[in-house]
């Protein structure tokens, strides 16, 4: 027998198809032209003019445009000041650690009504000196009473920048004076009311073809958009007007030249409207664009893809995990058409990114997780804060990487991510929680934060802690007495973290092992017990700030992942062991955690009555109501947690909030969903959002939703889903066109819509049993976006209705073939299917099969 492959949670067992290339290895800083981060732009614009604005629309809607949008707290303009790093030590006396309720100082000096909300980003705002009202109606009302111009300041509780406009004009006396006297300020978490935000950011990025967090707008009473911008210094500097300055000539403008402003205002929205409000102009797409589309996008992303680091474009480098989901899509199909070649060079592309990206400094090798970026092309020094939606789609794409490599290396990564959450991402309920934030203290009490402060690591530490695995750990982990931040010049221009460490993997472990002279297991052992004591050392420190309200979509993202990992990991050879900071649970633990999200959801933020969700939730649901993600996002994700092994009942609230969906969001004569309901007034712009950037986009999710509820039903209502699937895609034909790249969940989805019926498994048993379970494990052993899995047990007679009424062919399938002793598989294609089997390997290896041309 064979001894026990021991695998840490990111270090690959000796595989020589792993391995990274030689100039990866301690490699000398390149020799590119010097990366810098600039502090966000301040753009700012008086007036507005009608030709200025369409020229803006214009480039706003261009492919381009869309391509280069990302979600981040630095807006991508760089003006000519000192670069970011340099801010990042200011005092922060409001990010000083703290509850997630937010800033808590100076409570008897100012309290504002932020203070009653529930949003962890207004909380931290409810004692600065500005008078500051949560967006709605009373201070809209205030606004008009007074006549005068709102300022809007939209951001989010782990936005790095936000905290530091806070400390140097929110919490300053003077500034507050000026808001509070001219101004009736309105303060936005954009992760609350991501329908507010849209409005306005999109008008930013109209004028200045870019934007990003603080979002600083002004706006007239009824709510147009007069002028803005991102973040301001409070002072002029280097030539360049400051918060003051700024405040002063808005007063100034609205006092003398009102009816220029207002009139720009309006121009503006309207010219908006139009812009965003697209049409299709058939029912369908034309012939050939759904295949044109996906090889277009995927030769785009091949020309942009960096051999030698890994991804797909260059710094910073963000884990876009809709451009995994396209490459190993496309290369799929060109197995099962036959170009194997090319579909080999396709997937390697995936698997070497995935690899640089859980061997660099963007994964958190001590506690697991990945943090939201690098600021370098090594993924090497990353922003250091966390998001659920980068956990949730980054477990799925690694799990789609081990169905197709058998690499437990992807499976122990799925698993550190989905460890992660558990420990440190769930609520008290199953909810599952939203960020954590890039900056935190270095010390107890101390007011000042620094970014990744939680994170790094002085050489001596190590010491001390490991003792003699220190040199061990360190060589593994490029660790050095003057810190290792020097392997590209774009990651520490400014030598923030001179003397600290940011863990990254850069040699072979064969020859480590080989060098310390022991077995590569007892050599990855010896790192997990290593990363152990790190972590309960790096437990005492100031924790970063929690963002610990509940996103249904974000939800939405990462119960998918959970399902899906409680079969998928079931393939994991029964030697593995696993080190810290993975558990080793029962895969069919992830399965629970799953369940017990979506019914947080159910419980919390669904109406029965009604059929709606709310958007978000902490100590209570959010005002905001569901938008366009939130169904799209929960229905994906309830979808595979039925498919996964979740009870029929999931099934049933996935149509169930489609048909809401619908109801709320679809244009019925247009195609295509907006991304709210149009019912309130005060947001200014209904859009239908194509853009698959950070977080895929409600439209791409919801194709894909629809195409599967149209393989899982029949007559009718099948029908039904498809077509509008159909005419959804063909409203972004021109986008599907012109710049596949921008939009390439969509694209899968086009080629899924373009297909007379994906891969249906029907699996019919007793649920209860191992053989179904083993049965369901072996549904999704291998790759296949286009397969769906329908389990039934005919003995459950709710179960059997539902089918009855949904799919009367595949209840009768059922019927047939229930026996009460084994589970029974059916493989269907093209409306054709396979003889029954009753053991897993026999449909494995009928799901291995190609599909006939």
């Amino acid at each position: 027998m064979s001894p026990p492959r021991l695998l840490p949670i990111c270090s690959a067992a000796p595989s020589s198809s792993r391995l990274l290339p030689s100039n990866l290895h301690n490699s000398a800083p390149t020799s590119s032209p010097q990366f810098r981060h600039y502090p966000p732009s301040s753009m700012f614009r008086t007036f507005i003019s009608p030709s200025c604005l369409r020229t803006s629309l214009a480039a706003l809607c261009s492919p381009a445009h869309r391509l280069c949008r990302r979600r981040r707290s630095i807006p991508p303009l760089p003006p000519p000041l000192p670069l970011v790093r340099r801010f990042r030590t200011f005092a922060a006396s409001s990010m000083a650690e703290r509850p997630s309720e937010g800033n808590t100082s100076n409570p008897s000096t100012h309290t504002n009504r932020l203070a009653a909300e529930h949003s962890p980003y207004l909380l931290q705002h409810a004692h600065n000196p500005v008078d500051w009202y949560p967006w709605g109606e009373e201070a809209f009302a205030e606004a008009r009473r007074r006549d005068v111009p709102i300022f809007l300041s939209i951001g989010y509780s782990t936005c790095h920048w936000c905290h530091v406009m806070e400390v140097e004009s929110f919490e300053d006396e003077g500034v507050a004076k000026l808001l509070n006297d001219w101004f009736v300020s309105i303060k936005v978490d954009r992760e609350e009311r991501p329908d507010v935000d849209k409005v306005y950011m999109t008008f930013v990025q109209a004028l200045y073809g870019g934007g990003g967090w603080p979002l600083s707008v002004f706006l007239s009473p009824d709510l147009k958009p007069l002028m803005g911008g991102t973040y301001f210094p409070p002072d002029d500097k280097y030539g360049r007007p400051g918060f003051k300055t700024i405040l002063r000539k808005v007063k100034d403008a609205w006092d003398n030249k009102r009816e220029m402003l207002t009139q720009s205002g309006n121009f503006a929205i309207e010219q908006l409207s139009e812009a965003l409000s697209a049409t299709a102009s058939s029912n369908t797409l034309q012939d050939g664009v759904p295949q044109n589309a996906l090889r277009l996008c995927a030769e785009q992303l091949s020309q942009s893809y960096d051999s030698r680091y890994g991804g797909f474009g260059s710094a910073p480098k963000f884990p876009r995990p809709v451009e995994i989901q396209l490459m190993l899509y496309y290369s799929k199909n060109l197995d099962n058409s036959g170009k194997i070649s090319k579909a080999k060079e396709t997937q390697a592309m995936v698997m070497f990114s995935l690899q640089c990206m859980a061997k660099g400094g963007i994964h958190d090798h001590v506690g697991g997780g990945f943090h939201r970026y690098s600021v370098d092309e090594r993924w090497h020094v990353p922003h250091f804060e966390k998001m659920l939606y980068d956990q949730g789609q980054l477990a799925s794409v690694y799990l789609d990487a081990f169905t197709i490599s058998n690499d437990v290396f992807y499976a122990c990564l799925c698993r550190d991510i989905l460890d992660y959450l558990r420990r440190d991402m769930i609520g008290g309920e199953g909810e599952i929680l939203s960020a954590e934030d890039a900056d935190s203290a270095e010390n107890e009490g101390d007011k000042l934060k620094k970014e990744g402060a939680f994170y790094i690591w002085a050489s001596k530490e190590v010491d001390d802690i490991l003792g003699e695995h220190a040199s061990l750990f360190k060589d593994h982990y490029y660790i050095k007495p003057l810190g290792n931040c020097d392997l590209s010049r774009k990651s520490d221009p400014h030598n923030e973290f001179k003397g600290k460490n940011v863990l990254i993997e850069l040699n072979d472990i064969l020859a480590l092992a080989s060098k310390y002279d022991m077995p590569v297991e007892k050599y990855l052992e010896i790192l997990g017990e290593c990363r152990r004591k790190l972590f309960e050392v790096r437990s005492r420190r100031p924790r970063p700030h929690l963002d610990d309200k509940v996103i249904v979509s974000w939800n939405g993202l990462a119960i998918s992942a959970f399902a899906r990992a409680s079969k998928i990991l079931k393939h994991e050879s029964p030697s593995t062991r696993y080190n810290f900071p993975l558990t080793g649970c029962d895969p069919k633990e992830y399965l629970e955690v799953a369940e017990k999200a979506a019914s947080f959801i159910r419980r919390h933020l669904y109406d029965e009555q009604t059929c709606r969700l709310q958007h978000s939730y902490r100590n209570g649901p959010s005002k905001a109501p569901g938008f366009l993600d939130d169904y799209a996002f929960l229905i994906s994700g309830l979808l595979d947690l039925y498919q996964y092994g979740g009870r029929t009942n999931w099934l049933v609230w996935a149509t169930e909030l489609q048909n809401t969906q619908d109801e709320l969001f679809l244009d019925r004569i247009g195609g295509g969903y907006f991304n709210t309901t149009g019912e309130d007034p005060s947001v200014l712009l209904r859009v239908k959002e194509d853009h698959d950037g950070a977080e895929p986009s409600g439209n791409s999710v919801s194709a894909i939703n629809l195409i599967r509820l149209a393989s899982m039903t029949s007559g009718n209502k099948s029908n039904r889903y498809r077509q509008n699937a159909e005419h959804l895609l063909a409203v972004f034909e021109g986008r599907l066109k012109d710049m596949a790249m921008a939009v390439p969940l969509m694209c899968c989805a086009a080629d899924m819509c373009s297909l007379p019926h994906g891969t249906q498994v029907v699996l019919v048993g007793r649920r209860s049993s191992k053989e179904f379970d083993d049965m369901l494990a072996a549904a999704h052993a291998s790759f296949d976006p286009n397969r769906n899995v329908m389990h039934i047990d005919p003995s459950d007679h709710e179960e059997m209705k539902v089918w009855e009424q949904n799919y009367s062919s595949i209840a009768e399938m059922a019927k047939k073939n229930f026996s009460a002793d084994k589970v029974v598989g059916l493989v269907c294609q093209n409306f054709t299917c396979s003889p029954p089997v009753t053991d897993p390997r026999s449909l494995e290896t009928l799901l291995s099969k190609k599909p006939a041309s």
